[in-house]
């Protein structure tokens, strides 16, 4: 798999999960990208990792599920992290940025020693207003149709990308530094 240090200093944070299939597809999806951090914030009773419909959904990724960290709260699942991410579909909350902005915060984070949390909310009702309130930035993805919102593991997916896009290219800009110099 290929290491990225800014996918490595990233957690991926499920917030009262209720579905056991987006938590598995959820695992594949950031496993994908290089991050292998999850960790879930009281999830439903069937929301766990050693459910059956999260096994079957984590194709491969059956280690970043079964390393998942369950936490009572969400103040214990950031615990060591120092930039925190809350996602919203919600509109009209001031102050949003796009998941590529958060990847480059997350990056630049990173290159100071830093971690980041990604935090996503439950699937039917989101973050609550205490749990966005403990972020230092707000992520809206931003959708051309008039839908509330996407799946909960393709939300993982997309800004899981752009966090290995980050990283990608600024490996690439090492690189090209380093050639020059």
């Amino acid at each position: 798999m290929l290491e990225l240090d800014v996918c490595q200093s990233c957690r991926f944070v499920l917030a009262r999960p209720h579905y056991p299939e987006n938590v598995g597809a959820t695992a594949r999806a950031i496993k994908t990208m290089g991050i292998t951090d999850l960790c879930l914030v009281k999830p439903g009773r069937l929301a766990v990792p050693e459910h059956e419909m999260a096994h079957k959904m984590a194709v491969k990724a059956w280690d970043v599920l079964s390393d998942a960290t369950v936490v009572p709260d969400l103040e214990t699942a950031l615990q060591g992290i120092d930039v925190v991410f809350a996602t919203t579909s919600r509109r009209g909350v001031s102050g949003v940025i796009q998941p590529r902005a958060a990847a480059q915060i997350a990056l630049d984070a990173s290159r100071k020693g830093q971690r980041s949390a990604f935090v996503f909310g439950n699937e039917k009702s989101g973050l609550s207003l205490e749990e966005r309130a403990l972020a230092s930035h707000m992520v809206r993805i931003p959708m051309a149709a008039d839908q509330p919102s996407i799946n909960l593991a393709q939300a993982n997916q997309l800004v899981a990308y752009e966090i290995f896009v980050a990283g990608l290219q600024a490996r690439d800009e090492d690189k090209r530094q380093k050639a020059n110099e």
